[in-house]
């Protein structure tokens, strides 16, 4: 109303229709941003496994390249190198499992039957020795004949049951292995179309974070490799000479722990043949211990500064926690492929990001300069 005369006020119906307008606006983007919400986290839900095992394809597709890469300058189609470094890889794989196979199935047969026992008389020994008083025997692992075929009936699976899974591997594996070749094959030509989408300044940002990426991802798994290789092979034989059983296993287990769990996987990689000797021999198991101790030193001041030169240093627990999320997120991938996306984006940050000079102590002491009171 104006004045009392009855008429509208066209200012405030146009104020009155703007607020309207913003309310049902905001009210549509709220909307909105549920439904992605919702949607995204049921995508996310749904395709955790297929996102993990994506991962693990890029992973192992970044870390083969620089030899792809060298194949491609020596002449070869990068198709062809990739393909060759590929299949060497399988033949590897193929000629270690014929040479250790049926020793190492049988092994760890042997091993997973004989571990609780093994525990068993660790701790007893413990027990007699420090005085503790620890479970053992029957409080410790409480297995008895109507238990153990209770288990066999419930977790040995069916013919039909170890097929399917027998296929859903084998097709897991190849579907990792078609990504793996086309990540890596077609890397440039992939590099280039999303390059193509973005101005001149982002396509070299889009490079750097390529060749960071391949450097420092490939660069940690290409080391981890080597180190768990020389740390699996000292291991076995040092068992192997000192006589603890199953040291095929073990070795295997305290490369791999040992190098891909951080932090902890030093103290659980040794535990293990550590306890498996001592069921044997007491002294074994110190002697074990100890040799682990020795190779670590070795490891830390040798091995470890010339393998891993040109990869990125990450903090032990960031390294820890990101192995945590990971295993959250995406399960036993997540838990493999999160240390090398953390090293990946502490490059970038390193690389992008801005450092400032620390203020000086006696700044915040108050000792500043004293007036001019020449004027």
């Amino acid at each position: 109303m104006d004045g009392g005369t009855g008429e509208r006020d066209p200012a405030a119906d146009a104020r009155r229709r703007a607020s309207l307008r913003w309310l049902r606006t905001a009210i549509l983007y709220v909307l909105l941003a549920v439904a992605a919400y919702q949607l995204s986290g049921w995508l996310f839900h749904n395709l955790r496994n297929f996102l993990g095992l994506l991962f693990l394809a890029w992973l192992a597709s970044v870390t083969i390249e620089p030899v792809v890469d060298r194949l491609e300058r020596l002449g070869l189609r990068r198709g062809a190198g990739t393909g060759i470094v590929l299949f060497s890889l399988i033949l590897l794989a193929i000629g270690f499992l014929a040479v250790f196979g049926a020793l190492l199935a049988e092994q760890l047969a042997q091993l997973l039957t004989a571990l609780p026992d093994a525990v068993s008389r660790v701790t007893e020994w413990a027990n007699r020795t420090f005085d503790t008083n620890f479970a053992t025997g029957d409080d410790l692992v409480k297995l008895t004949p109507e238990t153990v075929k209770d288990l066999a009936q419930r977790y040995t699976p069916t013919v039909l049951g170890l097929v399917s899974t027998l296929v859903g591997v084998v097709f897991q594996a190849l579907t990792m292995l078609l990504f793996v070749f086309y990540m890596s094959a077609q890397g440039p030509q992939l590099r280039a179309t999303i390059s193509r989408w973005f101005p001149a300044r982002q396509q070299r940002v889009i490079t750097t974070v390529w060749a960071i990426s391949v450097e420092k991802a490939g660069g940690y798994v290409v080391s981890r490799l080597i180190l768990a290789a020389a740390s699996a092979v000292a291991t076995g034989i040092f068992l192997l000479v000192i006589g603890v059983p199953y040291w095929l296993p073990l070795a295997i287990w305290t490369g791999v722990v040992s190098q891909f769990i951080p932090t902890l996987g030093t103290y659980l990689a040794i535990a293990l043949p550590a306890i498996i000797a001592a069921a044997q021999q007491p002294m074994d198991g110190v002697w074990v211990v100890a040799f682990g101790t020795a190779y670590q030193q070795v490891e830390n001041y040798l091995l470890h500064p010339r393998i891993t030169s040109r990869t990125v240093s990450i903090h032990p627990a960031v390294a820890f926690g990101s192995v945590i999320v990971g295993a959250a997120l995406f399960g036993a991938i997540g838990a493999l492929v999160s240390v090398p996306v953390v090293a990946v984006i502490q490059a970038l940050v390193e690389t992008y990001g801005r450092r400032y000079e620390l203020v000086g102590e006696e700044g915040a002491s108050g000792d500043e300069p004293a007036p001019d009171d020449s004027g």
